[in-house]
């Protein structure tokens, strides 16, 4: 199928799509992920996995751009939400160097900046290590995508 949008919806209590990030789940709040849910699954799903990546962010290397906040896999496939500050799944590492959710901390003075929450649906359990990047991640998964959509939404520094 490749990375094209699909029917797979995903939704927050946090934010609406377009709609700012409350501070607790930034890095100037309490930094907590927020709570997620989806339906319109693909039928076959069997896993999912997520991302969160800030295209506005002013940084390119090895080839990517943006910076990505939240690298989460090996979740199984009949989940259908995530509590915040959630525990489930394997974590990624995020472009602070770190395991697991970094909230939205843009530079002073950059603006409004677009976190991309990507939901991935994938036809199999891959039981991945912990640790892997963003660009591991999508190579690691493509050959098994069902189904792949976004919630966006946005943060300012104060």
């Amino acid at each position: 199928m490749g990375f094209a949008l699909s029917s797979i919806t995903l939704n927050s209590q946090a934010f609406t799509s377009g709609g700012p990030i409350p501070a607790r789940h930034t890095g100037e709040g309490e930094d907590l992920s927020p709570a997620l849910s989806w339906d319109q699954v693909p039928d076959g799903t069997q896993a999912f996995a997520i991302i969160c990546h800030d295209p506005d962010a002013p940084l390119v290397k090895q080839g990517s751009y943006g910076f990505v906040h939240w690298v989460l896999y090996n979740l199984p496939g009949n989940l259908r939400h995530l509590e915040e500050a959630t525990t489930e799944g394997t974590s990624g590492s995020n472009d602070f160097g770190k395991s697991g959710y970094g909230g939205p901390m843009p530079p002073e003075g950059h603006g409004t900046h677009h976190y991309y929450f990507w939901i991935l649906a994938l036809d199999r359990p891959l039981d991945l290590p912990a640790g892997l990047s963003m660009a591991e991640l999508l190579s690691q998964t493509e050959p098994y995508l069902l189904g792949i959509n976004r919630l966006v939404g946005t943060y300012q520094r104060g």
